[in-house]
């Protein structure tokens, strides 16, 4: 399974608070919190969802379902504003479907 990726007209930059991501193609800016940018770096590593959960889940004072249903909201969130490109495998995977 190939980790997701941002698109090729998307760029990001670091910043205090988190990550900044710009569509190049419309000019919007999106900015992810210290969590969402830490969920998002790590998917683009390959880290499966589900052991990011677990982490966001250990450390912090949320449940594992909360975590889980953030990190697919993100996900959803980054792929419908065609930042993020995910594969049918991946997808598949993180909703659960072999």
């Amino acid at each position: 399974m190939r980790p997701p990726r941002l698109l090729p007209d998307v760029a990001s930059c670091d910043t205090d608070d988190g990550l900044v991501l710009l569509d190049t193609r419309t000019g919007r800016y999106f900015q992810l919190n210290i969590t969402a940018a830490a969920v998002l770096r790590a998917l683009l590593a390959g880290t499966p969802a589900t052991e990011i959960a677990d982490q966001i889940a250990a450390t912090r004072p949320v449940t594992l379902q909360q975590a889980q249903a953030d990190i697919t909201a993100l996900i959803d969130h980054l792929t419908q504003a065609r930042l993020l490109a995910i594969s049918d495998t991946a997808r598949n995977t993180r909703s659960g479907t072999p």
